[in-house]
């Protein structure tokens, strides 16, 4: 195992708290680990792509950032009436 792959074993286990509170939060506290969780799936994607020394894996890192900044502007825009 590479050191890539180990600390991506450590990212997957500090994602499992914003999860939680995606489900459980209030509102403005769900958006906040949403974000947290999509920075968090991001870093994991290049650690991926690091430690499989795959390319195709920095490609979906890159979209998912993109993506993941306009998901949360659609999630604002839709809860803005209870925000």
């Amino acid at each position: 195992m590479t050191p890539w792959l180990v600390c991506a074993f450590f990212v997957m286990l500090a994602l499992a708290s914003p999860l939680w509170l995606c489900a459980t939060g209030k509102i403005m506290e769900r958006f906040v680990a949403l974000q947290m969780a999509q920075l968090l799936t991001v870093l994991l994607f290049l650690l991926f792509a690091a430690g499989y020394q795959r390319s195709i894996y920095f490609d979906v890192a890159l979209v998912l950032a993109v993506l993941s900044f306009a998901s949360g502007l659609v999630y604002v825009r839709f809860l803005e009436r209870w925000l």
